[in-house]
């Protein structure tokens, strides 16, 4: 078996948060070394986790219009790798989903991004994500975005869920500056 197919073989079997996940464990992911671009998001919501296919949700149909790429390229694992910072749901509380626990990058990032050799272009989505992505940015998230020329191998993005439709309002900028440059740094990591 070689290492990536060991590693994947670990990364579905693992149960190291399932004490404190309300659904059990049951890791989302995509990643193969071919892979341009990385999404690396937080942790699956509750339909992500049902369905087992990442960003298979509104937020996932957002970020592919932000991205400028149809659900088939998006799932194409030899395009585009999506590895959250956490790989299951780790439930809900008053103000929408837990963070994703810390043992998952703890025990996988490393391992994953050392298998991502193709990369060109990372998508940093939400705080935990452009923390690991863009240390030097720290966790605030508006700030990791509007600083968005600052990088030419990641871009930080909010996360594309509805809850961060005021957000989005109240920064048209990110629509009218960001969106465009996010398309056509994809499509030139994309092209052959």
């Amino acid at each position: 078996m070689s290492d990536l197919q060991s590693l994947l073989v670990s990364i579905r079997a693992c149960r190291l948060c399932e004490p404190h996940l309300p659904l059990g464990a049951r890791p989302v992911f995509q990643l193969d070394p071919r892979a341009r671009i990385l999404v690396a998001g937080q942790a699956p919501g509750i339909r992500v986790h049902t369905t087992g296919l990442p960003f298979n949700d509104p937020s996932g149909d957002r970020l592919r219009n932000w991205m400028g790429v149809s659900r088939e390229t998006f799932y194409d694992p030899g395009r585009l790798a999506i590895a959250p910072m956490g790989l299951c749901y780790p439930g809900t509380e008053k103000n929408g989903d837990l963070p994703p626990r810390p043992e998952c990058a703890a025990a996988w990032r490393k391992l994953m991004m050392a298998q991502l050799t193709s990369v060109r272009l990372t998508l940093a989505i939400g705080a935990y994500a452009i923390a690991w992505h863009l240390p030097q940015e720290g966790r605030c998230v508006a700030d990791a975005v509007k600083n968005w020329c600052e990088h030419t191998d990641v871009i930080a993005l909010p996360h594309p869920s509805p809850r961060n439709n005021r957000w989005l309002r109240e920064r048209p900028w990110f629509e009218a500056e960001l969106v465009p440059e996010l398309r056509k740094r994809v499509e030139a990591a994309l092209a052959d």
